[in-house]
């Protein structure tokens, strides 16, 4: 009786816990990651792009200074720039997590590129991503790789 107590108590828990794990969210000190997620390549597109929302629960900014993957050969955090007409990707230092106003790296804006995909990233795949902040150290997330068809999210400019 006993051991079909500690059986059904461990089916529960296992329950119980799998979809936090499905969430795709991540807690690295006082920073949160949510839903890290890719497109899916398009043909033989020889570069992809990682997002996500980064938040920090904490009371000082934190910065995301670098990103690595085993998918690509070069990984880089990107912005988007308006130059005259013309969107264009440039690399930036680092990605600020400000206290109350999370790090929202979306199409068209703040990502993660991967640069020389060592083969093309498939929809319902995941992939390694490593994140390193100035402050809270380095974790490794699971990026899930979703359809390329994804509308983009509206841009939000700054002034």
């Amino acid at each position: 009786m006993r051991n079909r107590i500690l059986a059904l108590s461990t089916l529960l828990a296992t329950l119980i816990i799998a979809p936090v794990a499905d969430a795709a969210d991540y807690t690295l000190g006082e920073l949160k990651i949510e839903h890290p997620w890719a497109r899916a390549s398009a043909g033989a597109a020889a570069n992809g792009a990682a997002y996500m929302s980064i938040a920090t629960t904490g009371t000082a900014a934190d910065q995301l200074v670098k990103a690595d993957s085993p998918v690509a050969d070069k990984v880089e955090l990107h912005t988007h720039i308006l130059d005259g007409d013309v969107m264009r990707m440039r690399p930036v230092s680092g990605i600020t997590v400000n206290v109350g106003e999370p790090a929202v790296l979306r199409p068209g804006g703040l990502h993660v590129m991967l640069i020389g995909l060592k083969e093309p990233l498939k929809q319902g795949s995941q992939f390694p991503l490593t994140l390193t902040f100035e402050k809270a150290g380095t974790v490794t997330v699971q990026v899930e790789v979703e359809a390329a068809s994804m509308p983009m999210e509206p841009m939000h400019h700054k002034h």
